[in-house]
């Protein structure tokens, strides 16, 4: 089988594998509808009182609400628990020394099942509240292909920014043995930088342009304004060049430090 199929076959076994947990894909729609009419609400009053905070109309915030509530599991938001936790443990019981000896790239392997997951994930989780949104609220959604295709590429390009930064989480545990505390601070960081609580555009000065700057803003902030074509400085080929960069210097991070790190493959206690 060719490196292409068989990264592929993962790819379909990781979204097989989600597709069975349909009790939790409904809660989960179930979910981030809730918090969206929620936090949807939160921006109507907030909105009302500053008409053009971020450089954004209400109809806009609004639709920044529910693109984070349609991209939150694919980016894997929150405290994460996809491949990573089972990377990690796979880490602290010694098991990646068998992965080690598969035929397969290790980072290739991990990246074709988050792959799979997020492909599902977008179906099953990021749809319905988005749909949900548009029933409900007013939001400046396009018509245009061209913008959804850009969308698509976008989300495409934050995952590859969401799987390296988490790579590099699980690969802590080389060091840590028990890698919670660093995937809690992942996760906190990740959700606050990523826009998920306000868009990075209201962020005030020298502030803003920090967090503007860091690789957690493709997870959330650079798709939202894609799909938008609120994109700042350069439109929206600027936003996915900003990406692709950031996925290319993180990814080589992870190689980097998974090839210092498997020369020092300890079992705990052995």
């Amino acid at each position: 089988m060719g490196t292409a199929r068989l990264y592929g076959a993962v790819a379909a076994s990781a979204f097989r594998r989600y597709a069975t947990y349909r009790r939790a894909t409904l809660a989960g729609v179930f979910t981030n509808s809730v918090f969206g009419l929620i936090i949807a609400c939160t921006y109507v009053a907030l909105w009302d009182e500053r008409p053009h905070l971020g450089g954004y109309d209400q109809a806009q915030a609004l639709t920044f609400v529910w693109v984070g509530q349609a991209l939150y599991a694919v980016m894997m938001l929150g405290i994460p628990s996809g491949f990573e936790a089972e990377l990690a443990e796979r880490i602290r019981s010694g098991d990646v020394a068998v992965d080690l000896y598969r035929p397969v790239d290790l980072q290739g392997w991990w990246l074709a099942q988050d792959m799979g997951r997020a492909c599902f994930q977008l179906l099953g989780r990021g749809a319905v509240p988005m749909a949900v949104g548009a029933l409900a609220f007013r939001l400046a959604l396009p018509v245009s292909p061209a913008r959804w295709l850009g969308f698509l590429v976008s989300v495409l390009l934050g995952l590859l920014v969401s799987f390296a930064l988490r790579y590099l989480v699980a690969l802590s545990a080389f060091w840590l043995l028990e890698g919670g505390g660093v995937a809690q601070m992942y996760g906190i960081s990740a959700t606050f930088f990523c826009g998920m609580l306000l868009p990075l555009n209201a962020f005030p000065g020298a502030f803003g342009d920090v967090a503007r700057a860091l690789p957690f803003s493709a997870l959330l902030q650079v798709p939202a304004d894609v799909l938008m074509g609120t994109a700042r400085g350069g439109g929206a080929a600027a936003g996915l060049l900003f990406q692709a960069a950031w996925a290319a210097v993180l990814l080589g991070a992870g190689r980097l430090l998974g090839t210092v790190a498997t020369r020092r493959v300890v079992v705990q206690g052995g």
